[in-house]
């Protein structure tokens, strides 16, 4: 079980699903998340953008897995700030690993679910998301866990500024399907969807297996109303 700040002041509970860790650390990478993870994760409270960035624009990747797409995103992006989160440890030490080795100045990091990051966000704060590849859940009594529920979409569209764009890629059909659904009762208009990724896709090792397998990708871009 995890909690999160409620705004009664008391702690909210949520179930969470999924892995927090898997192989063995390499010690450079303990070293990383040692050394690196203090300074660029994000505060434990109330976040002041503007401050933790500079006054840039901010984006969000929800789940970043490896970090290639989000430190490839803050290398061509220097005039944004972003914010990674997931709560895969490895994937934590990957991307620290990828900025080690091409830094930059732009990122901050949420180890953690992003359901205890969105209250310590301001309102409008959040001016596009990317869900990369998000864990599918493929059995249907599982399909609340996704992320295009309104659990996570409520919250969401009260962090994005009106106009922000919401991309989702995927190779699951359903997936795709539900986002369709659910994603515009929280605010948000279709503006793409279709094989074609949006400009400045950044090519991920899931969006590579899912191609190894057969899998066709599907890439959805939604604009906050």
């Amino acid at each position: 079980m995890t909690q999160l700040h409620s705004d009664e002041g008391g702690p909210a509970r949520f179930n969470f699903y999924g892995r927090r860790a898997g192989k063995t650390l390499r010690p450079l990478q303990r070293q990383y998340l040692a050394e690196d993870l203090p300074r660029l994760a994000m505060p434990s409270g109330p976040v002041d953008l503007a401050l933790r960035f500079g006054g840039r624009p901010v984006w969000l990747e929800v789940g970043f897995g490896g970090g290639e797409h989000l430190a490839a995103l803050a290398a061509a992006n220097p005039d944004v700030g972003l914010i990674g989160v997931e709560p895969f440890v490895n994937g934590v030490a990957m991307l620290l690993g990828r900025l080690r080795a091409a830094p930059v100045a732009n990122v901050a990091v949420e180890h953690g679910d992003v359901r205890a990051l969105f209250p310590r966000l301001p309102e409008g704060g959040i001016a596009r998301v990317f869900l990369n590849y998000p864990d599918p859940w493929p059995k249907a009594r599982h399909h609340r866990r996704r992320f295009v529920t309104p659990e996570y979409l409520l919250p969401l569209a009260r962090v994005t500024a009106p106009g922000a764009l919401f991309h989702i890629a995927t190779d699951i059909a359903d997936y795709a399907r539900q986002a369709r659904e659910t994603v515009p009762s929280a605010g948000f208009a279709p503006v793409a969807d279709g094989p074609e990724p949006w400009a400045g896709w950044v090519r991920t090792r899931y969006e590579a297996k899912a191609l190894r397998a057969g899998r066709a990708p599907q890439y959805l871009t939604f604009r906050r109303l």
